[in-house]
């Protein structure tokens, strides 16, 4: 198999080649969907909820984040793995290099952040410093408690004014991708066809260039939450159930 490098992805949208990728935490997670054939494999902050039980993704930290990345690492051999910058780890431009650098010193063969416009500045400093570079717009879950909620971006005039230019923010700053969360379908497309990088979207409808999803959303391994534009290919949980509670009854019958 082939290894996936930031070139790759960013050729898809000339070649119209569908971007599949999803989030992974872990080493067997990685692994099975690295051969599985999945582009990119993503670190994400979304972790917080999936795996370490927050409410939302505010309270993960950058060494958090490095931990899971060197476990995925250690999976992943053709996929490119991209690594979450979780919030204030990026507050300014030294501080976003600096944060970067060390998600690349921990396998990390890209970084991600979210914001356009409001972040041109880390993200040209990531990408100066030979950082390959994700951008992340539309709904941000990283100020979630300002917005009150996960919120459809795009609906107005104004808003895709702002998420295109926020889509050109990213690509004149360097990023050879960007990921477009929650935003109105038709916004999407527009902003798809507008910008010469790819488009991946979550919740934003077929019209990007690829699409990701929180790995648990996706195989049914976190049943107490289901956004709505996912439609689940399995049930883990069930079957973690099932499996436990057949042990269970097992061990337990004399």
């Amino acid at each position: 198999m082939n290894k996936i490098t930031p070139e790759t992805i960013r050729s898809s949208k000339r070649i119209h080649h569908g971007i599949v990728a999803l989030t992974a935490y872990d080493y067997p997670t990685a692994r099975i969907l690295d051969e599985a054939g999945i582009d990119l494999l993503l670190v994400g902050d979304s972790l917080g909820m999936t795996v370490l039980g927050h409410p939302d993704t505010t309270h993960v930290q950058l060494e958090e984040v490095i931990h899971h990345t060197r476990a995925v690492a250690r999976g992943t051999s053709a996929a490119l793995l991209v690594a979450d910058l979780p919030i204030h780890s990026y507050d300014d431009a030294d501080q976003a290099v600096a944060s970067s650098k060390r998600l690349i010193d921990a396998g990390a063969h890209a970084v991600k952040l979210e914001g356009g416009q409001a972040c041109s500045a880390q993200i040209r400093a990531i990408t100066t410093a030979g950082i390959p570079f994700v951008g992340h717009i539309g709904m941000l879950p990283q100020h979630v408690r300002e917005e009150g909620g996960y919120r459809i971006k795009g609906r107005t005039a104004e808003q895709r004014k702002f998420l295109l230019d926020d889509a050109r923010a990213v690509e004149e700053s360097g990023g050879f991708a960007v990921v477009l969360e929650l935003i109105d379908p038709v916004a999407a497309a527009e902003i798809t066809r507008a910008v010469s990088i790819p488009t991946i979207g979550i919740g934003s409808g077929a019209g990007c260039d690829g699409q990701i999803l929180v790995f648990h959303d996706l195989v049914g391994y976190f049943p107490w939450f289901r956004p709505k534009h996912v439609k689940a290919e399995g049930d883990v949980a069930g079957e973690i159930r099932k499996a436990a509670r057949a042990y269970i009854e097992r061990t337990r019958t004399k």
